[in-house]
């Protein structure tokens, strides 16, 4: 069973979520702040956080930040405010999803779903690897689920890499912000063309640390599409 943090400081949120989740087959842990889900992530394996936004003391943002440090482990926000602005900064910290109460624990659950599928990918069996997908010395692994510049490993959410997939995966085409949600998210999630432009910074950003600067590019008015790059040497 795959393992699920919970964090709220609201007992009755906590208890909505727990048994919906574990009616769906997942393990919960539970954390009442921001301090205790740190120190469980800390102590045990996770799959996937449910990071509740507005906690005393240490707040959602802050256990976000204090976590990616060391892990680009799922995180899923809930919070009371359904503004954009609080949106965009949690994607733009790593977060992977974001819902806002009150939640129908059905939908809570196909989320959770489908940033799993996302995070897991396919299983491979025997020798057959699929072939890696590779441009300006990024290769990204689809089995693996695993990107790297030039060797060395490169660290992105769930949607991100799917994101960069797409790019990779259909180097000559450009692709509008409306299409990138077609293809990169799963069906019945609705988030705005802001959302993808915070993805897509976040891509960028952290293909410019790896020492792969401007490998997405904009088409003013269009979208985005894959830049020609050389292969390092």
């Amino acid at each position: 069973m795959q393992n699920i943090l919970v964090v709220d400081d609201d007992a009755h949120i906590r208890e909505v979520i727990t048994f919906a989740i574990e009616k769906a087959n997942y393990n919960t842990i539970i954390a009442e702040n921001g301090f205790e889900a740190v120190a469980c992530f800390k102590q045990q394996p996770v799959d996937l956080i449910i990071l509740d936004i507005g906690m005393p003391e240490m707040d959602g943002f802050e256990v976000c930040r204090e976590i990616r440090k060391h892990s680009e482990v799922p995180i899923l926000f809930l919070s009371a405010r359904d503004e954009e602005i609080d949106r965009i900064l949690g994607l733009e910290m790593g977060g992977d999803d974001y819902v806002t109460k009150p939640f129908s624990p059905r939908e809570l659950v196909a989320r959770i779903g489908a940033i799993l599928k996302r995070t897991n990918g396919p299983k491979i069996t025997g020798e057959v690897k699929p072939s890696q997908l590779q441009a300006g010395g990024v290769q990204l692994d689809p089995s693996y689920r695993s990107v790297a510049y030039n060797g060395q490993p490169v660290e992105l959410t769930s949607i991100e890499f799917e994101i960069l997939k797409l790019f990779l995966d259909r180097p000559r085409m450009t692709f509008s912000r409306d299409r990138i949600i077609d293809l990169a998210y799963p069906p019945n999630i609705h988030v705005s063309d802001r959302t993808i432009d915070s993805h897509i910074r976040n891509v960028r950003s952290k293909l410019t640390t790896a020492g792969a600067p401007n490998l997405i590019e904009t088409v003013h008015a269009v979208g985005f599409r894959l830049a020609a790059l050389p292969v390092p040497s």
